[in-house]
């Protein structure tokens, strides 16, 4: 098994940024790509982005990119998402995601591991 815990989230101003992080633990050397969701209210829990387990490869969907980076510290079993230039329309709680298989997927179903999520606000 493998337990998953955010942290840094909070409220910020439109354009402002955060660096959220994801620490793993348990059986992390089964770990292979993790990955980064959000929900907000009265939608579906959508796909950030996602990080090999190298570091080398990553994915994410096309309202973040070029705005939201993820990195990885395989020696610290932690995940990072650094967003800059937020907007309103990113206020959500955010999740990381973790799989025991290798490839950059967006589907939920991916991911056999799950944090509890870190709540980010953007104010307009």
């Amino acid at each position: 098994q493998v337990q998953l815990v955010e942290s840094g989230g909070g409220l910020v101003q439109a354009g402002g940024s955060l660096t959220l992080s994801c620490l793993a633990s348990g059986n992390t050397f089964s770990i292979g790509t993790m990955a980064w969701f959000r929900h907000a209210p009265g939608k579906e829990r959508e796909f950030v982005g996602a990080i090999s387990r190298s570091g080398l490869g990553s994915y994410y969907t096309d309202s973040v990119k070029g705005r939201f980076t993820i990195s990885r510290d395989n020696a610290k079993n932690t995940v990072s998402l650094q967003t800059k230039s937020l907007k309103p329309e990113d206020t959500a709680v955010y999740y990381c995601a973790a799989t025991i298989k290798y490839d950059l997927s967006p589907g939920r179903s991916y991911y056999q591991y799950w944090g509890q999520g870190t709540q980010v606000t953007v104010s307009s």
